[in-house]
């Protein structure tokens, strides 16, 4: 009778647990089980580039300074420039390896292409090479269909070619003389005849100017252009000497008296020359000098 009594208590006992369970798990509520989970709810921001807003197509936008190649500038004519030896100088040294590499590809002296650049850009100071990289006053022609520039020479407002860089200039004006039959005449002279060269180029039409052969003689050898023409095919050089408009080609004008204070180190810089090659010029054996001793320094 105590035995089923005391299980009558314990089953009641069981029973009441068990009912207290389910009241806690159907009336309270766990938010973080209802709600949407913390992997869902936070999102990644996206990036996306500014883009402001336009009526305008992107299609119809233009740059008038790009999209079109054939704009043209209108430049008021000027007169001669005015420059200095270390200008020219600056130019020779700038310009000296197109000059020889043309030479070497077309048969054009690289003394006739660097002294006629001299003449007609100014050394480059002129107003068609510092704004339009044209350092030959090359003209548009039919054939131009490029960037271009309006100035005035022989008449008004003449249409000439623009480049991006000087290069260009110097390429067009050797396919200038090469590709037109006027000038086929040249081909058959000396590539170290500048004199020639600067006749022919007048005789065929290529400058107005009457003293236009004189002016570019005089500049190849004020300049020594020739010796580019030289390096280019492999031969000796002679200095040109220029005493008031008289060219001497003597090689006995390329000598020095020894005065005091003279060495062969201090000589070798005064010309240019190595000591090597004075010692060789003179047939010397040792490096002594004597005053008055009349010595080949080119």
């Amino acid at each position: 009778m105590i035995k089923k009594f005391f299980l009558l208590v314990l089953m009641i006992f069981l029973a009441s647990c068990g009912s207290n369970q389910s009241v806690v798990r159907t009336s309270q509520s766990d938010p973080r089980k209802t709600a949407t989970p913390v992997a869902q709810r936070i999102k990644k921001p996206i990036y996306r580039p500014y883009q402001p807003k336009s009526t305008e197509p992107v299609a119809q936008k233009s740059n008038p300074t790009t999209s079109n190649p054939s704009s043209t500038e209108i430049l008021e004519a000027t007169t001669r420039v005015k420059v200095t030896k270390e200008i020219v100088l600056a130019y020779i040294d700038r310009y000296k390896n197109i000059a020889k590499d043309n030479m070497v590809k077309t048969g054009i002296p690289a003394s006739i292409t660097l002294g006629q650049a001299i003449l007609e850009s100014g050394a480059g100071t002129g107003p068609l090479s510092m704004q339009a990289n044209n350092h030959f006053g090359i003209k548009c022609h039919k054939e131009w269909n490029g960037p271009s520039i309006k100035y005035t020479d022989d008449e008004e407002n003449e249409c000439f070619r623009k480049y991006e860089d000087p290069s260009g200039s110097f390429r067009d004006h050797s396919y200038f003389l090469t590709s037109r039959p006027r000038y086929a005449s040249l081909f058959q002279l000396g590539k170290s005849d500048y004199a020639a060269w600067a006749k022919g180029l007048k005789a065929a039409g290529y400058a107005t100017d009457p003293k236009y052969p004189e002016k570019l003689i005089g500049l190849i050898e004020r300049y020594q252009l020739g010796k580019y023409d030289a390096e280019v095919l492999g031969n000796d050089y002679v200095a040109v000497t220029v005493v008031k408009n008289e060219i001497v080609y003597a090689e006995e004008e390329a000598k020095h008296t020894v005065v005091k204070g003279d060495t062969l180190y201090s000589l070798s810089k005064k010309f240019n020359i190595s000591i090597e090659e004075l010692k060789r010029k003179n047939n010397m054996t040792d490096n002594s000098l004597s005053l008055g001793q009349t010595i080949i320094v080119k």
